[in-house]
């Protein structure tokens, strides 16, 4: 199974466009030059969003299976994960289809999101089906809420193996969707209590999302940076593109592993 990046980056997400910020790709050309731009800054991990003709989110497995092939062929050494997130347009069955569909070797899915019409036989099917295509599956959490769900749709044995993949999201629904280190707690507590080891990262939303990487990665934790959950620099001020996002958390991660 294909381990998760040191850092990812989310350039664009499924909601942002060209008027939030004109540096936000939205074509797969844009995509591209961006994920070459946060390749030369630091980023060995792209967290995968396509749009349709008209800049809204998409998931389809041909879009997808096209997307893979330009990317890996620019940049072969750079890891792609794609995400299954509906934002409010698609349901669970055909999310676990482009899960399993796609060719990707790495792909997100919130098991939220998934659980929301499915039953647990269907949904433990779904992972098992993914751990045997070697599909490595990232468990994306919102809350520890989320681990119950989670250990209640996984064998034990999986639940509990190193390669297990999670990304903890803080400050997605928070009041004031600001993410903050302190969210990241209740998290580490829960993976202690349990006895976990995962292969688990982190992404935040807001100005803060350079404190929650920074205390992440001092913890053990992987990063996800990116315009899908922040623009923010860490003095405040607006980055200029994806790719200085990633520049800034390199760095820090350099001279965290430099002290």
């Amino acid at each position: 199974m294909i381990p998760l990046p040191r850092l990812m980056v989310a350039p664009n997400g499924a909601r942002l466009g060209p008027k939030d910020h004109p540096k936000l790709p939205v074509t797969l050309p844009q995509i591209i030059d961006t994920a070459r731009d946060c390749f030369a800054a630091g980023a060995d991990g792209l967290h995968l969003h396509l749009r349709d003709t008209e800049g809204k989110h998409i998931l389809d497995t041909g879009l997808y299976r096209e997307a893979l092939a330009q990317l890996t062929a620019t940049l072969p050494n750079m890891s792609v994960q794609i995400t299954t997130e509906s934002n409010g347009l698609y349901q669970p069955p055909h999310q676990r289809k482009i899960a399993l569909s796609s060719g990707a070797r790495l792909v997100s899915v919130s098991v939220r999101e998934m659980a929301s019409d499915t039953t647990d036989e269907t949904l433990a099917d779904f992972y098992a089906q993914c751990v045997a295509a070697g599909i490595a599956v990232q468990h994306i959490l919102y809350d520890v809420s989320d681990f119950s769900l989670l250990r209640r749709v996984l064998p034990e044995t999986l639940f509990h193996k190193p390669e297990l993949q999670l990304i903890f999201v803080l400050g997605r629904y928070s009041e004031s969707n600001e993410g903050s280190p302190s969210n990241l707690d209740p998290f580490l507590r829960y993976m202690q209590a349990h006895a976990l080891k995962p292969d688990w990262a982190v992404c935040a939303f807001g100005a803060g999302e350079t404190a929650c990487l920074r205390y992440a990665h001092e913890l053990g934790g992987k990063c996800r940076v990116g315009f899908e959950n922040s623009m923010f620099r860490e003095d405040g001020a607006i980055a200029q593109d994806n790719a200085q996002r990633v520049s800034d958390i390199a760095a820090t991660i350099a001279l965290r592993q430099i002290a």
